[in-house]
This record gives C-alpha cells, sequence and structure tokens, in this order.
C-alpha cells in the first residue's frame, strides 16, 4: 500500500468517524432541549445534521472500499443507488447552509420584523423546497443512467459510462446545470447575507467604540489597567464578527470548490484528472461534513449547554448504577460467606 493510498484511506475514515459523533451529537441536543427545537435555525441545523449523517452512514463507506480495493466496491443497482444519495445529500447539505445565512441576514439586518419574516413555516417551506430541489436532479441523473462507479473519485457518483458516450452533451450540460444550482448559487448567497450581516456588525461595533471612548474621557480617575481592558475588548470585538464570517464562508469554499472545479474541468474532453487528486477533493467534500457540527452547533452556548447536560445525567446514571451494585453485592445472602463478611 502506498502513502497516499493509506493517507486517502485514513481520511475518509477519520472524516466517517467525526461526522457520525458530531452529527448525532447535534441531533441529540435536539431531541433533548425544546429551546432548541422551537427556534427557526433549528429546522436549517437539523436538515444538515440528517444529511450529513446520511453522508457518514452510507457514502463514506462506499468511497473507502473503493479506495481499499481499487476497483468498483459494489454492483450497479447498489451503485446507482449510492450515487442517487450522494447528490441528494450534498445538494441538500449546501442548500442548508444557504438557508441558514438567510435566517443570520433577516435576523441581523431586520431584527425587529424577524419573527414575522422567518416564521417556523416558512422555515419549514424553504427546507421542502431544499429537498424538492435536490431530488429533482437526483431523480434525472437516477433516470439518466448517470449514476455509476468513477475510478477517478473511487466512489459511486455522478459519473458519465462509456457505453452512454452518445448523451455527452446532455451530461456536460446537466453537470454544469447542477453545480451552478448547488454550489454557485449557495455561495452567491452566503457572501450575499454574511457581507450584510457584516456591514451591519461593523456599523454597531463603531458605534459602541464611540461610546467606550467618551466614558473613557470622562472617567479621568480610572485606573490604566482599566482602560487597557476596554480597549482590548474593543478592538476584540470588532474582530469577532469578520472571524466568524470567514469560518462560515472560507469552510464552504475551501471543502467544496476544489471538489465543483474538478468535476467542471473534468467536462473537457482533453483533461484526465488524477486519481489522487479526486479521492483527495472527495475527501475534503467529506471533511466539511465532519466540520459543519462545529461551525454552525457545537460551538454555542446553547448546544454546549444541552450537550453537557446530556453527558452529566449519563454519568451520574452510571454511578449510582456502579454504586447500587457494589452495595447489592456486598449484601449479598445468597453467598456462603456472607455470615463472615457480617461479623
Amino acid at each position: 500500500m502506498s502513502i497516499p493510498q493509506f493517507l486517502l484511506k485514513g481520511s475518509v475514515v477519520v472524516s466517517a468517524v467525526v461526522a457520525l459523533l458530531t452529527n448525532f451529537s447535534v441531533l441529540l441536543c435536539f431531541t433533548q432541549s425544546a429551546e432548541l427545537r422551537s427556534h427557526v435555525p433549528g429546522i436549517f441545523t437539523l436538515n444538515l445534521s440528517i444529511s450529513n449523517v446520511i453522508l457518514a452512514l452510507i457514502n463514506m463507506p462506499a468511497t473507502f472500499l473503493g479506495v481499499a480495493s481499487s476497483a468498483k466496491p459494489l454492483r450497479d443497482p447498489l451503485c446507482r443507488a449510492v450515487s442517487f444519495t450522494e447528490t441528494f445529500v450534498t445538494c441538500n447539505a449546501m442548500l442548508s447552509m444557504a438557508a441558514l445565512s438567510v435566517d443570520r441576514w433577516v435576523a441581523v439586518v431586520f431584527p425587529l420584523r424577524y419573527s414575522s419574516k422567518m416564521r417556523y413555516r416558512d422555515a419549514l417551506v424553504i427546507v421542502s423546497y431544499s429537498w424538492l430541489h435536490s431530488f429533482t436532479f437526483s431523480l434525472i441523473q437516477l433516470m439518466m443512467g448517470w449514476g455509476a462507479y468513477s475510478h477517478t473519485y473511487a466512489s459511486c457518483t455522478l459519473h458519465l459510462d462509456a457505453e452512454a458516450a452518445s448523451h455527452r452533451s446532455a451530461y456536460v450540460t446537466f453537470t454544469a446545470l447542477f453545480h451552478c444550482s448547488s454550489f454557485a448559487l449557495c455561495l452567491f448567497v452566503l457572501c450575499f447575507a454574511y457581507l450584510k450581516v457584516l456591514r451591519v456588525a461593523r456599523s454597531h461595533c463603531k458605534r459602541i467604540d464611540v461610546i467606550t471612548v467618551q466614558t473613557l474621557l470622562l472617567l479621568v480617575d480610572i485606573h490604566p489597567s482599566v482602560k487597557e481592558r476596554c480597549l482590548a475588548q474593543q478592538r476584540k470585538r470588532r474582530r469577532r464578527a469578520a472571524k466568524k464570517i470567514c469560518i462560515f464562508i472560507g469552510s464552504f469554499i475551501i471543502c467544496f470548490s476544489p471538489y465543483v472545479v474538478t468535476r467542471l474541468v473534468e467536462l473537457l474532453p482533453s483533461v484526465d484528472v488524477p486519481r489522487h487528486w479526486g479521492i483527495a477533493t472527495k475527501c475534503l467534500v467529506y471533511a466539511k461534513a465532519s466540520s459543519d457540527p462545529f461551525v454552525y452547533c457545537l460551538l454555542r452556548h446553547q448546544y454546549r449547554k444541552v450537550l453537557v447536560n446530556v453527558i452529566c445525567r449519563l454519568v451520574r446514571k452510571d454511578h449510582y448504577f456502579l454504586s447500587a451494585h457494589s452495595t447489592s453485592s456486598v449484601w449479598d445472602t445468597s453467598d456462603e460467606n456472607f455470615p463472615e463478611r457480617i461479623t
């Protein structure tokens, strides 16, 4: 086994394990917290986590088998089903991220009208459109027979077999349209929404900075260390919004753009994509599924609080069970040495 192949196999395994653990943690938080379920963004986060779990359970193991065996790991019907699933969950995940950005934009830019603009019913309509959009492309792919094993990506994915070369023009049009309506559309929505949020956040920071400076000028007897701490918090507050938005947009671009650009360049007849590069771009897509819970959920205070409470309850239950078991073993009267233990 070569070193690149070993690294690619390890990347797929790590991505699958982390994606399952983190996304199941998000789902656990939803089942345990009524407050999280009542929030409108929770619907988009739930939709995103479900897509990532399906990707980790179905597509990542199939890719691992393809990388390990360097051959087609599944039969044609099952491979087409896996390819259908990949197209559906990948597109649905991208649209869920776009919906989360729109929700943040409405909440920050129109805070007084958020409850009327982004209701629970509106969120369900957006999720329904996301499912319909993703299902339409997946169904067309399945009906046209464009879901097959690709040696370049070592996975069952959108792929044109040699037998269907006569449909190449239709396949090229479908592939370009699919990536434009999923990746390009979602990237545009993310950039538009989060840049609007950043502009509002910066204007709020400027107002707070003016008030802070005026207050420091009035408090002439304030200690220099306190003044320096206030200025440091002011600089930190100014960077916080930009840092979060860079994480949202940057993770989307870094994880999806190499794969999408490779798929579009691959449409040119004279281009032959190296296998290791194709699998590496696929691993980046899988890495996005494992990083989404940290980017959107688990680093927030509400999710951490619910998760910590769940872990504490489990630990207390285990401690109580062990204490009860040890007590019952000490007072077990069926033991022949029980009288000696008492004395």
